[in-house]
C-alpha cells in the first residue's frame, strides 16, 4: 500500500503565541518538531486578518524547516504576490470570510468568478503545486480539474464534527468525491477536523495521498506533548493503511 503524507498544521500554536503578543510558543519551532516526530509536511493559513499565522512565520518556515510546505490561502491578489515571491511547493486555494472562526466549507469553484482561475495559472507558473479546498461534490471538482488544479483537499469537517450516527453517510459522500477526482486525474487530499477517532476510515482509501490535521492535533498536545500526538496520528494512518 502507498504511504499516506501527514501534514501538521501549526496554525494554532501561532493563535496561542498572538493571545499575548509575545514569541512563545513559536509556530516555526512546533514545525521543526513535528517534522522530527513523523509528520511529512506542515501547512499553514496566512489569512487576510493575521490572526494566527503571519507573513514572517511562512517565510522562516519555508528557510528553516526541511520540510514540503503546503501555504494555504484565499485566492487574493495578495496572496497569489506572497506565494508567488516565496514559492512554496504547495499552495491549497481555500475560502475565507473574515467572520468565520475556521473555514467552513469548501471553495465554490462553480461560482469562484475570473480570478481563480488566473491565480491558478499564476502559481503554476510559479512551480507551485495547486490544490483546491473543495467539497466532495463532482460538478465542483471537474471545474477544478478545468482550472488546471495538481490536487483537490477534501473537506471532511462534515464528517468529522457531525453526529456519530452520520458518519456512514458523510463517508459514502466523501468517497465518491475520492471517486470523482481519480476520474478527473486529480490527486486527493483530505483534511479538516480530523481527530484520532476519525482519521481511520479516511486514510484506508488508497487513493488519498495527503491529510493535513491541525486543531485537534495542536489542542490535544497541551496533554500528550506534540511529539507523542504526531507519532500516534502517524501510527494510526500507517495502521489504517495496512
Amino acid at each position: 500500500m502507498t504511504h499516506l503524507d501527514l501534514s501538521v498544521n501549526v496554525d494554532h500554536v501561532a493563535t496561542l503565541r498572538n493571545a499575548r503578543g509575545g514569541a512563545f510558543p513559536c509556530p516555526v519551532e512546533a514545525a521543526r518538531i513535528a517534522v522530527e516526530a513523523g509528520a511529512d509536511g506542515i501547512t499553514v493559513h496566512l489569512r487576510e486578518d493575521r490572526r494566527h499565522i503571519r507573513d514572517r512565520d511562512v517565510e522562516r518556515i519555508r528557510t528553516e524547516v526541511a520540510t514540503q510546505l503546503n501555504f494555504e490561502m484565499a485566492a487574493t491578489e495578495e496572496m497569489v504576490a506572497f506565494a508567488e515571491r516565496i514559492r512554496p511547493p504547495y499552495c491549497c486555494i481555500v475560502p475565507e470570510k473574515r467572520a468565520e472562526l475556521t473555514t467552513e466549507g469548501g471553495l465554490d469553484v462553480l461560482r469562484a468568478g475570473p480570478f481563480l482561475a488566473q491565480a491558478v495559472q499564476r502559481l503554476r507558473a510559479a512551480d507551485v503545486r495547486v490544490s483546491i479546498f473543495i467539497e466532495a461534490d463532482p460538478a465542483q471538482i471537474e471545474a477544478a480539474a478545468r482550472l488546471g488544479a495538481l490536487a483537490i483537499e477534501l473537506h471532511t469537517g462534515t464528517y468529522a464534527e457531525g453526529p456519530v450516527a452520520d458518519r456512514a453517510t458523510q463517508l459514502a459522500r466523501l468517497r465518491r468525491g475520492v471517486e470523482a477526482a481519480r476520474a478527473a486525474g486529480l490527486l486527493c487530499h483530505a483534511g479538516h477536523g480530523l481527530t484520532y477517532d476519525t482519521v481511520g476510515p479516511i486514510a484506508a482509501w488508497p487513493e488519498v495521498t495527503e491529510v493535513s490535521i491541525g486543531h485537534f492535533l495542536i489542542s490535544q498536545s497541551v496533554f500528550e506533548g506534540l511529539p507523542a500526538v504526531v507519532r500516534r496520528f502517524r501510527t494510526l494512518i500507517d495502521a489504517a493503511r495496512g
